[in-house]
């Protein structure tokens, strides 16, 4: 087991990074790295609960073979909540498809350090943002 200290916002601020990154570019490999196989997922958008990683990939691999793909992705808000070897991302995020849809959601990460000091994801809540004024928040992109 590796020593190591805690997640920092360093640490989460670039985790998080990572995920809207690829999530912004449609990029389905880096996208799911930046989550632990374990991980679970939470979308308002689907009628049950993903227990793991595979299966929000064959739910993403079925968006893909539709012809569904992200045109922007633009995170404001953020908020870390540190707590030792994990911690609680959240934000708002406005993503645009390629129907030229956009959808204003809040979103919930769950980041932890496992014991090789690896950072991933490993739990995703999406809800409906209600309206509200636009955030003074910086975007993270």
């Amino acid at each position: 087991m590796t020593d190591h200290t805690g997640l920092t916002r360093d640490d989460v601020e670039a985790a998080a990074s990572r995920v809207v990154t690829a999530f912004s570019q449609t990029d389905t490999e880096a996208y799911f790295a930046a989550f632990s196989e374990d991980a679970t997922f939470i979308f308002h958008t689907e009628a049950k609960r993903l227990p793991r990683r595979k299966d929000y990939e064959e739910l993403w691999d079925s968006w893909l073979a539709e012809g569904w793909r992200v045109t922007d992705c633009v995170s404001s808000n953020p908020a870390i909540q540190l707590l030792g070897d994990s911690a609680v991302f959240s934000h708002d995020v406005m993503t645009t498809i390629n129907t030229g849809e956009t959808t204003l959601e809040r979103e919930t990460i769950i980041f932890h350090r496992n014991a090789t000091g690896t950072v991933h994801a490993v739990h995703e809540h999406l809800s409906p943002l209600p309206a509200v004024a636009p955030s003074d928040s910086p975007e993270i992109r």
